[in-house]
């Protein structure tokens, strides 16, 4: 006979079995879900009025979710920019820019890395366009094969952490907490592990300088001001997109939604204004749209939102409209933002259908008393809280190995969040608690696309590759790089500071000792005499 104390191990059991088949992960989940929701009702641990819960959650929780519609407008931008050529001319002239000294291709894919991770939010983006680029041009001037194969792969799955990522943008709904905060909390990982990459090339380039031998002078076509222009053509519309998105967040000024639209159109704009085709009258109109909201920003600094102000941006916002349109004119990019509504519909597709059927699992894992089940297992491991963290990061490690972050954040962080929000709140406190274990999270699932044998970024990696780059090469490459990023997590888990530092500090006030003085104010007598005539 089944018990109650059996059932939650047996779910967790059957999903991993229905998986291990190769059934679809939103349409397990939900048939996992759904027959032990019904064997529970026969076994009489709940009836079925508790199923009514599943479409309650799924219509007020996941559908109605408006965090959640900032997941197609990043998923655009990401599809838009990671075609329309701007990361071909960044690894180009910073390739030129560094490539004097040893390392000096890696050190640019890696900062390149960095820089598109903050403006797409897509790994296979990033790995493709990087590979077939950069690739070759490596192989060329005689870089390790294996440390080309890893910095590439690597230097994509950057963009898992950098903000504005999709990862953090689900953590982030999953856990109960701000976007801005875990964006917050994820700067100081994302340039310490860009600092463990470069460091990584510098020592190879000291001990193994024919791993990564500088670029010969004859191969540098670019030099001077020449060479810084084109550098900062990439770097700078990069960075006021960049600052569009994350800067209105991190200020108050727009919501996840409304900053990942922002970025969805700018994104649109700067495809526009890379595009070979694009006119010398959207060009004016492009300079007088930043000379207008140049104007309209110094005038709402200086004094306050007034007509100039409001004029100013009209103008700016009429220059969109323009570049836009020039956008539309333009049959590559008509092209390209078609092939960017698919991509967004697809990604979108598939994180709701993984939610529903995380849904219809998780009610019904909570309704055998499946939460309680996994504290106790929890809470009950050697070692108080390091035990907790090393042991949730090895369980998400391994589980990395055949399930990709959405599977893994919709369907084990849910379930472990109230936990850990209990275990870690006497570490770092109770506001801090939950972005510091996201963060951390988002970390370790850097490696899900990175390790044998399911590692998404070496598929994209093979798939580009020429063939004489053997899949064993592709394979051993990414081994340094793993170990990188776990001690990334290591530090995280030692410094909880290097998440933390960014954020608002919690106020500390004793509400018991707080004390409102409110002024008595002297009244004039009141006179209930006969009223004058």
């Amino acid at each position: 006979m089944i018990t109650l104390e059996m059932m939650p191990p047996l779910m967790f059991g059957g999903l991993i079995i229905a998986m291990l088949i190769g059934y679809p992960v939103a349409f397990t989940l939900a048939a996992v879900g759904l027959s032990f929701g019904f064997l529970s009702i026969w076994l009489g641990f709940f009836d079925l009025n508790f199923l009514q819960a599943i479409p309650g959650r799924i219509f007020g929780s996941v559908l109605s979710n408006e965090l959640l519609l900032a997941i197609p407008f990043f998923t655009f931008m990401g599809a838009i920019l990671e075609r329309c050529g701007l990361a071909e001319d960044m690894l180009d002239s910073m390739g030129q820019l560094f490539g004097p000294i040893r390392g000096g291709l890696g050190y640019s894919v890696i900062i390149v890395g960095f820089i598109l991770g903050a403006i797409t939010g897509t790994v296979a983006a990033q790995v493709i366009a990087m590979a077939l680029i950069s690739m070759p041009v490596m192989i060329r001037y005689g870089y390790n094969i294996r440390y080309i194969t890893g910095v590439l792969a690597a230097s994509g799955t950057i963009t898992q952490l950098v903000p504005p990522s999709l990862v953090l943008i689900v953590l982030a709904d999953q856990l109960g907490k701000s976007v801005g905060d875990m964006y917050l909390g994820a700067w100081g990982p994302s340039v310490f592990q860009i600092m463990l990459f470069a460091g990584y090339t510098f020592l190879l380039g000291i001990f193994k300088p024919s791993h990564v031998p500088a670029v010969p002078l004859e191969a540098r076509t670019l030099t001077g001001w020449a060479l810084w222009k084109k550098c900062l053509l990439g770097i700078i519309p990069s960075a006021v997109l960049i600052f569009v998105v994350l800067g209105t967040m991190m200020m108050g000024l727009a919501t996840p939604t409304e900053a990942g639209a922002m970025g969805a159109v700018g994104a649109m704009v700067l495809a526009a204004i890379h595009h070979k085709d694009f006119s010398a009258t959207g060009n004016k109109v492009l300079i007088a749209g930043v000379i207008a909201a140049g104007i309209g920003t110094i005038v709402a600094i200086l004094y306050s939102e007034n007509l100039i102000f409001k004029l100013a941006y009209a103008v700016t916002y009429l220059a969109i409209v323009w570049i836009c349109l020039e956008a539309v004119r333009i049959p590559d990019l008509r092209d390209l933002i078609k092939q960017g509504y698919e991509t967004t519909m697809r990604i979108t597709c598939m994180v709701t259908f993984i939610l529903i059927g995380s849904t219809c699992f998780s009610v019904v894992f909570l309704g055998v008393s499946g939460g309680t089940w996994l504290e106790h297992l929890l809470t009950s491991l050697p070692g108080g809280v390091w035990g907790f963290l090393i042991f949730i990061n090895l369980f998400i490690f391994f589980l990395a190995f055949f399930l990709d972050f959405f599977e893994i954040a919709f369907i084990i962080l849910p379930m472990i969040a109230p936990i850990a929000q209990k275990i870690l709140t006497p570490v770092v406190g109770a506001d801090a608690a939950l972005i510091w274990f996201g963060v951390m999270l988002c970390v370790n699932m850097q490696t899900s696309f990175l390790h044998p044998p399911f590692g998404f970024a070496l598929f994209y990696l093979r798939g580009v590759a020429p063939r004489e780059v053997k899949s064993s090469d592709i394979y051993w490459g990414a081994m340094p790089w793993i170990g990188l990023q776990a001690i990334m997590v290591a530090l995280v888990i030692a410094f909880p500071v290097v998440v933390t530092g960014l954020l608002d500090k919690p106020l500390n006030v004793d509400l018991d000792k707080v004390k409102i003085d409110v002024p008595q104010i002297e009244l004039p007598p009141l006179d209930f005499g006969q009223p004058k005539q």
